[in-house]
């Protein structure tokens, strides 16, 4: 089911573009033109997330605050203001609010703001469904009892009571993520926020900004002043995914940031202090990006104090009829389904298939085949269903019409552009896993998704 957004602004016409720009991505999406009318919806609507202006009719977003956390517990709410940007924003997040924009914003930050912010509230709940079934250990939330698994579990609870930053490995899929939140919420920092940020999907010119925050005037488009997210992150941990994709150039300020804990704005000159533990997190080898010359050897090594290496899927097989077993009962949940069980034929299909794309694969792999369920057994008529429909990109049947006068640059590029859009329908519009299998970086390929206009939401709606 689509997650649902709340939208709350009397601006008509910016409130008719927030709701283009969110239905497109696949959310479900309400508004709202009041405070008091956002209260009621927010009270009834079994919201996952909330837009809300400062600026209203009637009660401000500010004094809406308290009551939507009474009428909608758990649901985080992102601030939008356009005016005395800082203080309402500030004032907003000490008031509970996840985040703030200060109007105009890109919808390029709004996105990856509410995909976190989405993301964290997933996490949440499937962690209360694991203390709702008696786990009293955020660490129940790693699914496996296999030998490599109980080593992870073992080292996740011997550095999560440590303040020291540490460093997650490990191929894409195998949840570097969620390993990163259990030890966030393991710690002594548990009560404090936990930023996230992707290194990769971030264009280039926007990362410093987006970690350091910058001051008004400070580029074009600097409206206001605007805290980075290490110093969203006080009292907390912030975490820094595929870290091996930061730009070399910003390296050196950032390992002031992870050593010192303090940086500049941009355009700024004051250092900002920063309390905050740093959970990197990459797929990458980093000695070997040291050696060629792309990673520094100093940040490498700062970083590189707790490491936590996750073992891929293929190495730890004895967990996928746990695994199974927990990805139904989320099929269940998301779906509607009544899936009970998987096939010993089943499972031995998924036994003998050695899943390049790890966890998150597996996952995939078996909502997909509760879709084509149609009894409450998982067979392997659904499994090879669920394979067909997420063949990987390697698969060479693609058929390119090879018209007269086509010059060869002209079909590379139009066979360019069939690769990408296979990729993307094989990983459910998931960039990261599509710049994988193709054999890129997420940022070569947002730039090759711009230049052929392909729009991976669409994918992302094919996969549902």
């Amino acid at each position: 089911m689509a997650e649902k957004i709340l939208i709350v602004d009397d601006d008509r016409a910016f409130q008719g573009m927030l709701v283009e720009a969110l239905i497109d991505k696949g959310y479900g999406v309400d508004t709202a033109s009041t405070a008091e009318d956002g209260i009621k919806k927010a009270a009834a609507g079994n919201f996952d997330l909330i837009l809300h202006d400062i600026k209203l009719p009637g009660m401000s977003g500010l004094d809406a605050l308290p009551h939507l956390a009474e009428a909608a517990p758990g649901v985080d709410v992102i601030v939008m203001t356009g005016y005395s940007s800082k203080d309402s924003g500030v004032q907003a997040m000490q008031r509970g609010a996840y985040d703030y924009f200060t109007k105009p914003f890109s919808l390029g930050e709004m996105e990856v703001v509410v995909r976190r912010a989405l993301e964290k509230r997933r996490m949440q709940m499937e962690l209360s469904e694991f203390k709702r079934k008696g786990g009293s250990s955020p660490l129940q939330s790693i699914i496996g009892h296999s030998a490599p698994m109980l080593a992870v579990k073992e080292r996740i609870a011997r550095v999560a009571e440590l303040n020291a930053d540490v460093l997650v490995m490990g191929e894409t899929g195998t949840g570097k993520e969620l390993v990163s939140d259990v030890i966030h919420a393991m710690s002594a920092r548990a009560k404090g926020p936990f930023v996230k940020i992707n290194c990769a999907a971030i264009p280039e010119n926007l990362i410093e900004s987006e970690l350091f925050g910058h001051e008004k005037g400070a580029f074009t488009g600097a409206t206001s002043m605007k805290q980075g997210k290490f110093e969203q992150a006080k009292g907390g941990s912030l975490m820094l995914d595929e870290i091996g994709d930061m730009p070399l150039h910003l390296q050196p300020k950032l390992l002031r940031a992870v050593e010192q804990k303090q940086a500049e704005r941009v355009g700024g000159s004051k250092p900002i202090l920063y309390d905050v533990r740093i959970i990197a997190a990459t797929n990458q080898e980093l000695e070997q990006r040291v050696k060629d010359g792309k990673f520094r050897s100093d940040l490498y090594y700062r970083l590189n104090v707790a490491t936590l290496v996750l073992p891929p899927l293929r190495e730890r097989k004895s967990d996928l009829p746990q695994l199974a077993e927990f990805f139904i009962a989320r099929a269940n949940r998301r779906l509607g389904t009544d899936i009970s069980s998987v096939s010993s034929a089943a499972m031995e299909i998924f036994f003998n298939y050695d899943w390049p794309g790890n966890v998150r694969q597996f996952a995939n792999a078996v909502e997909r085949a509760a879709i084509f369920c149609k009894s409450n057994t998982i067979t392997p008529a659904e499994v090879d269903q669920a394979f067909t429909n997420a063949s990987p990109v390697t698969d060479t049947g693609m058929h390119m019409p090879m018209n007269e006068g086509l010059t060869l640059k002209k079909a590379l590029i139009e066979y360019e552009k069939v690769l990408i859009e296979k990729a993307l329908r094989a990983c459910g519009g998931t960039q990261t896993e599509a710049a994988s299998a193709l054999g890129v970086s997420p940022k070569n390929l947002w730039n090759k998704l711009q230049k052929h206009a392909i729009n991976p939401t669409f994918f992302r709606k094919l996969s549902k």
